[in-house]
């Protein structure tokens, strides 16, 4: 398993965990007891703890997002993972840089954190959402120069 994709891993088994017991215990304290569980001597920690901390800052404004995308599923309604999923996968489309995470990227590897740990349609679910949020934001990909800048881009 590549050394992004096992932290992504750790980060949505951390969020999961941190969402299920009410977000009491700091975000960082999870993610250290499940670094050490789930992947001793793993290098790229600032990678894992930017990321964390990064979804937890915009937390608000990615459930807004995510409310708006699949409108039919309050977000406290979404199984604990495919809403974690999809945190992940859309702050680092919309706010990672995209020369360290391409939005393609970003968006398969939240299709794939659902298929590994969430349900039989999650993978689904999370293509469709992050897709139409792909599209809003101009299709980034194909379309470099129309794409709406991210916010710390403008």
């Amino acid at each position: 398993m590549a050394t992004r994709q096992l932290g992504r891993g750790v980060v949505i088994q951390s969020l999961y965990e941190w969402d299920f017991y009410g977000r009491k215990e700091k975000i960082e304290d999870v993610l250290e007891r499940n670094l050490e569980e789930f992947a001793p001597g793993f290098t790229e920690k600032e990678f894992v703890e930017n990321l964390a901390q990064g979804v937890v800052s915009k937390i608000d404004e990615l459930d807004k997002i995510i409310e708006t995308s699949a409108p039919d599923w309050p977000i406290d309604k979404l199984p604990i993972i495919d809403r974690n999923a999809l945190r992940i996968g859309l702050y680092e489309l919309l706010y990672a840089n995209r020369e360290e995470v391409p939005p393609r990227v970003a968006i398969n590897e939240a299709i794939e954190l659902a298929k590994t740990y969430g349900g039989h349609n999650s993978g689904k679910f999370i293509n469709g959402v992050m897709g139409t949020v792909y599209r809003e934001i101009g299709e980034p990909d194909k379309n470099p120069e129309k794409s709406r800048p991210r916010e710390d881009e403008s």
